[in-house]
Order: C-alpha cells, then sequence, then structure tokens
C-alpha cells in the first residue's frame, strides 16, 4: 500500500474526491426519504461542521449519536468529521444504567437523539457527568432541561454561524469513532477507531464483494453498527457506489426492495436470513439484479436455500468492531461452513492454544488471534480501558474470544464464542453447532443453546435449547429428532418452547444468551429425564 494512498483515508478526503469526481451522482436514497448526490453530502458536511462549531463543538470532541437511520445521522456524521470530532455510535435501546454508562465512559459533552432517545435521557439526565447540548431530531416541542441545553435539528441548522469553519486536520491514525460492543455479557466497551479502520472496512467490502460504482448497496441495518455504517455505507462512498437505506430491517419488503431499486448488493446478520425465508414465494425472488449477499455468520442451510430462491450466492465472513473484517470467502472459491481466508493484505490471522498462544497445527480447535499490517487499520484499543486493552493485544495478537480452527488450504471456521462452549461430561460441545442442527428441522425457526449447571457430579453443564417453532412440532419431537442428528452428548436435556417475542434481543436482532442463562431453566422447559 502506498502511503501516499493511506494518507487520504479519512471522510473528508473521500467525500471532497466524490464531490470533485461525481458531483451529480447519487451518493445516498432514503426509501420513502430524501436522496444525496455527492456535491450536496460534501456541501452538507461542510454546513454541519460549521453548525458545530457554533454551538462550542472543538476538535477532538465527542458528538454521541443516539439515532435511528435517518438522512440527519449521516450528515451529523460527516459534519462531525469536518468539525474534526469523534462520532460515539450510540445502540437505540440503550436505556438507564445502560445509557449513563455509555455517555460517561465515551465523555461526550454532545448528543443528538430522537424524542424517543430524549424520554430515555430525561430518566438520567441528573447522573450524567459530562453532556452539556443535545440536539434533537424531532419536530415536537421541547422539555426544559436545567442540566442541559437543549434545541431542535431545525433550530441548530438555523444557528448563526461562525463563518467558514477550518479546513478538517485529522489524519487517517486520528481517532474517527468510539462504537461500543455489544454488551451481552457484561458492560460494553468503547472500541477507538482511527480513520483508516473506518475506511478499511469499507476497503474490504469493495475488494472481497467486488463492489463497482455502478452498483447499488441496500442497508438495513442499523447505521449504529460498524455493518452498516462502515462496511455497506462507507464502501460506497469510497468506490461512488448508490446506497438505498431503509429505516429499519423489514423481512416482507426485502425482496421488493432489493427488486424495485435495482440493488447488487446487500448484507444479512445472524437471524435475517431466517425472517426472510419465512416470508411466502414470490414472482420478484429471481427478478432482480442482486449479485452477493454477504452474512456474518450464515447456517448452511440457509445458504443453500438462498442460492435455489434467490439465485445468489451467500458469502460469509468473520469480524468485529475491534478487528475490522480479516476474513473473506472468495467468491470464486467458497466452502461451505467456512468463513473465509484471511484478508491477508491487510491482516494476519492464526488459531492458536487458548492457554499458551502458541499457533496450532491445521484441523486443531483453538481461539481467533489477528493483527493488522497497517497502521490504524485496526482499533487503537478500548477507551479508558487501558487494563483490557492490554489483555486482549497480549502477546502483540488480538485475542477474539472466538473459537475456531483452519485447514489446510487456509480456510478458517467459526466455532463459537469461547465461553459459549459447553463441556458437557468430558466433552466440548459447540452451542453454534447445537443450533445450525436444531434449525434444519422442518417447523424450527429459531434456536438459542447454552449451558445450565448439572446436577450430575462431573457432569459439568447440560445442554438446553430455548426454541422458537411455527406449532408443528413439539419439545418431545424435537428430542427424537435431535436424537437421530447429533452426538449424543450434545442433545439437549432442556427444551423450552417459546414465542419469537419472548427471545431477549441487542438492536441488531442477536439473541442475548446472557438474558436466557439468567432465567434459566423456567417452568415451562421441558426436561428429557422426567418425560421419556
Amino acid at each position: 500500500m502506498e502511503f501516499e494512498a493511506v494518507t487520504r483515508w479519512t471522510t473528508p478526503q473521500v467525500l471532497a474526491r466524490q464531490a470533485a469526481e461525481r458531483p451529480q451522482k447519487l451518493a445516498v436514497s432514503f426509501i420513502d426519504g430524501p436522496s444525496f448526490t455527492f456535491q450536496q453530502l460534501f456541501e452538507e458536511a461542510k454546513i454541519i461542521a460549521g453548525q458545530l462549531s457554533s454551538i462550542g463543538f472543538e476538535a477532538g470532541d465527542k458528538l454521541g449519536m443516539m439515532l435511528p437511520n435517518c438522512p440527519e445521522f449521516i450528515s451529523l456524521w460527516l459534519g462531525c468529521h469536518q468539525a474534526d470530532g469523534v462520532m460515539v455510535a450510540l445502540n437505540t435501546e440503550l436505556v438507564s444504567d445502560y445509557l449513563i454508562h455509555a455517555l460517561n465512559l465515551s465523555q461526550c459533552r454532545f448528543l443528538a437523539c430522537d424524542s424517543v432517545g430524549l424520554q430515555r435521557l430525561a430518566a438520567v439526565k441528573d447522573r450524567l457527568e459530562y453532556l452539556q447540548q443535545v440536539i434533537v431530531i424531532s419536530n415536537d416541542s421541547l422539555p426544559s432541561f436545567d442540566s442541559l441545553e437543549l434545541r431542535s435539528y431545525l433550530q441548530f441548522r438555523a444557528t448563526k454561524s461562525c463563518g467558514v469553519p477550518a479546513p478538517p486536520k485529522s489524519t487517517f491514525i486520528d481517532l474517527a469513532c468510539l462504537l461500543f460492543t455489544s454488551g451481552t455479557t457484561g458492560p460494553s466497551k468503547a472500541v477507538m477507531m482511527p480513520h483508516a479502520h473506518c475506511y478499511l472496512f469499507g476497503q474490504g467490502t469493495i475488494d472481497n464483494l467486488k463492489l463497482l460504482d455502478t452498483d447499488k448497496y441496500y442497508i438495513c441495518m442499523p447505521l449504529f453498527h460498524a455493518n452498516g455504517l462502515f462496511m455497506q455505507l462507507y464502501a460506497c462512498l469510497i468506490t461512488g457506489a448508490t446506497a438505498v437505506v431503509r429505516s429499519k430491517f423489514s423481512a416482507s419488503n426485502w425482496i421488493k426492495d432489493i427488486a424495485e431499486y435495482d440493488i447488487t448488493h446487500t448484507n444479512l446478520l445472524g437471524v435475517m436470513s431466517e425472517f426472510i425465508d419465512r416470508q411466502p414465494p414470490s414472482t420478484l425472488d429471481k427478478a432482480h439484479k442482486l449479485k452477493v449477499i454477504a452474512a456474518a455468520p450464515a447456517a448452511p442451510v440457509f445458504i443453500e436455500k438462498f442460492a435455489v430462491r434467490f439465485g445468489v450466492p451467500m458469502i460469509e465472513l468473520y469480524g468485529m468492531s475491534e478487528v475490522n473484517i480479516p476474513l473473506y470467502t472468495p467468491m470464486d472459491k467458497p466452502r461451505p461452513g467456512s468463513c473465509g481466508k484471511a484478508y491477508d493484505k491487510y491482516f494476519e490471522v492464526r488459531i492458536a492454544d487458548t492457554q499458551t498462544d502458541l499457533l496450532l497445527p491445521p484441523d486443531t480447535v483453538g481461539e481467533i488471534q489477528v493483527r493488522p499490517k497497517l497502521a490504524g487499520g485496526f482499533m487503537s484499543g478500548y477507551y479508558q480501558m487501558p487494563e483490557k486493552t492490554l489483555e486482549a493485544f497480549r502477546n502483540l495478537w488480538f485475542h477474539t474470544g472466538d473459537a475456531g480452527r483452519c485447514d489446510k488450504d487456509g480456510y478458517f471456521y467459526f466455532v463459537d464464542r469461547i465461553k459459549d462452549c459447553l463441556r458437557r461430561r468430558g466433552e466440548n460441545i459447540s452451542s453454534f453447532e447445537v443450533e445450525t442442527t436444531l434449525l434444519s428441522f422442518k417447523g424450527v425457526q429459531e434456536a438459542a443453546v447454552f449451558g445450565v449447571p448439572s446436577d450430575i457430579p462431573g457432569g459439568e453443564q447440560e445442554v438446553m435449547a430455548v426454541i422458537v417453532t411455527d406449532g408443528s412440532i413439539d419439545a418431545n419431537a424435537i428430542y427424537q429428532q435431535s436424537k437421530q442428528a447429533m452426538p449424543i452428548y450434545a442433545i439437549p436435556r432442556f427444551i423450552r418452547l417459546v414465542s419469537e417475542d419472548q427471545l431477549p434481543r441487542t438492536a441488531t436482532n442477536k439473541i442475548k444468551k446472557a438474558s436466557l442463562r439468567e432465567q434459566g431453566i423456567t417452568q415451562d422447559t421441558w426436561d428429557a429425564q422426567k418425560n421419556l
């Protein structure tokens, strides 16, 4: 990588380049909303930078963004960077202590939110240590907060400008974003993301999904998530493609949008594939221009189903906010069950022993460990958590906490979160593998598998499965099919059938296993030892 090229890896420089090269090209189009050319985005970013400066925002300040997918999100993100600020991406579901933790840890002096976020803010405003000003995306009249200065977005846009803002000075190694881990197993950590790290999410999409400036990317994931914002939207800004944004994922509208807007690329996450698969067949299923779907993760059953039903390859990849996307499945050489090969232009990836950190031989399960080849192309640490940063980077490799293996051809396979690897009577069990098997049963729609304490000395744990069905299969039938499809040690002893709305989720539709573990064996849980 040429040094000069990497030094241009900042958001303001990307916008300036695209405004000069393709000013009238459509950059972003919101379904049921406005559209923006590259020139308009560039001008908007400069306007927002000036307005931020007018309300006291300075270089290095943090702008919290607790917003759904909306035009204001993009304007404020780009304007924040134009003003040399740091965007803090906040999950829109944050409430109470979780919201306090995120705002205080990130030291946000400024926050943008909608009316829902304002209600949540009202409940905790007296416990916030740094927040001073709030920009509210709402047409409603605003309450009076003694401790905070509130203004509507319209008022913010009408603020008297201090003049033309100074040109941005941030470099590719400077902090661009704080993005919080999901926090499903403990207090969230704020990942420090330099400009080059953000850029590399997009560049990885361009290189590995063959994104061209003539393509259209369908984005239905939250923009506060690295997948939606950097892998998808930023990739479009970098390459000159058009981003088509839906405010929220809708399984019933997915193929309609794909066909109507001539979409060529899109991403799916977790249960989104399952929700789409449940939709009735449509004449649009193959009447589209979709080239590829990126998925993380994707069960083999859905890769096969989507290939048959929609005629589109589903490409698996692996990544996390801290390490970018270091693994992509080659589009021309997919390998079922694998999450890809190393994106070795920018990353080193290996499987190491969880105790010694020594490299393991092929097809041996260990921890997936990653390190960057490019300065700024990786997280620079956990904000205000030096001990956690050192722990994650011990022995000069980032420890993902994920179990995996690598075959002799360099294809990696995700096995499970290490803490989700169950141990039952001396046997290690992957909850991911059990879930994949359960999802192959007719009538099973969703499954979450985890360990509960065993009542047998030396048994370590028992396997429990929380399952959503279509009503055509009961717990006993699931157990009987499991006997045919799984090793005896992996068969769930405890099976709990729940409705879809009983599954606790993050805003990105991931099932919160920590919450299910806390619930444990409930009164409505079926126990194989008592029912057979």
